[in-house]
C-alpha cells in the first residue's frame, strides 16, 4: 500500500494582498520539497471541484452560495478583516475541498492507504455558515461526511494539530454524538475557542490548549493523556488530520515550540492508533503554517510517517 498526495495548480491561484500570510509560497514550498527523489513513491493524484452535496454536507446552501458570489472579476473582496478572496479564489477552495473527497475515496477503495491533500485554503475555522480565519470551506469536516454519507460508516474523527482551534469543525462535529473532534493548540489565541470544557454533545470534543512558550514534552503529553486514549474509546471507522504546522517554533503568528520532528511523532502515532482501530485509514489536509522553510519542512516529515506507516502490515 502507498501513500496518495492529492493537490491542484488552482490552489495556487487565491491569491491575497501583499503580505498576507496565507500566500501561495506556503504551498509551492511544501510541494518543492515533496518532488525530492525520497518522495518518488508519492501516488500524485490532482484534485477535482467539489461538488454541491458534497460541501453541503457541512455547510448551509446560502453559505456556499455567499462563498462563491464574493469571488470578485479582479482585485480583492474581504468575507471579514482576516478573510479575503480574489478571481481565483473560488476554484482554490472548491479544489482544497475535493482534494479531500478524493482522498477519502481512495482510501476508501484501496488504492492508497493513507494520503495527504497538499491544498489552500485551509478550511478548520469554517463554521457551517461562515467563512472566517482565512478558511472559507471546512475541508476536512466536508471529507469527514463524506465518508459517512458515500462510504456507510459512522463513527469518523478529526485530529486537528494546528496552533489555532478549529471553531469550525468543533461546531460541525459537536452536535453528532458519533464524530469526534480532538485538538491541541494555542490558548489564548485566535478564535478564542477550545476550552476543556467545551467537549460536545457526548465528550466527542476533546480539547486541549497549551500556553504560549509550550513546547514538544507538553504537546506530547497533551496528545498522550487526553486526545489519543479518547480517540481510541471512540473507535473511529475512519480518522483525518487537520495537519497545520503553525505550532513550529519559527512560526510568525503564535508561540508554542515545536518542531518536525514533534509533528512526525504525531503523524506516526495517529497512523499507530489507526491501524489498531480501522485499518489505517487516514487522511490529513494542510491548514496552517506560516514560515515557509518550517512549515515545508514540517510537512515533509509528516509525509515521511504517513509513508512509513503505509508500509506497515497492519490492516
Amino acid at each position: 500500500m502507498t501513500t496518495a498526495l492529492i493537490t491542484h495548480p488552482d490552489c495556487l491561484k487565491h491569491e491575497l494582498p501583499p503580505g498576507h500570510p496565507e500566500r501561495p509560497a506556503r504551498l509551492t514550498t511544501v510541494l518543492k520539497l515533496l518532488a525530492g527523489p525520497e518522495f518518488s513513491g508519492l501516488l500524485r493524484r490532482e484534485a477535482p471541484i467539489a461538488d454541491m452535496e458534497s460541501l453541503t454536507r457541512a455547510h448551509s446552501e446560502e453559505h456556499v452560495q455567499t462563498v462563491l458570489d464574493a469571488i470578485p472579476d479582479s482585485g480583492f473582496a474581504g468575507i471579514d478583516s482576516d478573510t479575503l478572496v480574489s478571481p481565483g479564489s473560488g476554484d482554490a477552495a472548491l479544489r482544497a475541498a475535493g482534494a479531500v473527497v478524493q482522498a477519502v475515496d481512495m482510501v476508501m477503495a484501496g488504492e492508497a492507504k493513507n494520503a495527504f491533500c497538499a491544498v489552500r485554503p485551509p478550511g478548520h475555522h469554517a463554521t457551517p455558515t461562515q467563512a472566517m480565519g482565512f478558511c472559507l470551506f471546512n475541508n476536512v469536516a466536508i471529507g469527514a461526511l463524506h465518508a459517512r454519507a458515500v462510504h456507510g460508516l459512522k463513527r469518523v474523527a478529526v485530529v486537528d494539530f494546528d496552533v489555532h482551534h478549529g471553531n469550525g469543525t468543533q461546531d460541525i462535529f459537536s452536535p453528532d454524538g458519533e464524530l469526534f473532534y480532538a485538538s491541541t493548540h494555542q490558548w489564548p489565541l485566535y478564535p478564542g475557542t477550545g476550552r476543556t470544557s467545551e467537549t460536545g454533545i457526548d465528550r466527542n470534543v476533546v480539547n486541549r490548549p497549551l500556553p504560549p512558550g509550550a513546547g514538544g514534552e507538553a504537546f506530547r503529553n497533551a496528545m498522550e493523556t487526553g486526545i489519543l486514549p479518547a480517540l481510541s474509546a471512540f473507535k473511529p471507522e475512519f480518522l483525518l488530520i487537520s495537519a497545520g504546522f503553525d505550532a513550529h517554533r519559527a512560526d510568525p503568528l503564535a508561540q508554542l515550540l515545536l518542531d518536525e520532528d514533534d509533528f512526525a511523532w504525531a503523524t506516526a502515532a495517529l497512523c499507530a492508533l489507526a491501524d489498531r482501530v480501522c485499518g489505517g485509514r487516514v487522511v490529513s489536509a494542510l491548514e496552517g503554517g506560516y514560515d515557509l522553510e518550517a512549515t515545508a519542512r514540517s510537512a515533509q516529515a509528516h509525509v515521511r510517517a504517513l509513508m512509513v506507516a503505509s508500509r506497515s502490515q497492519h490492516g
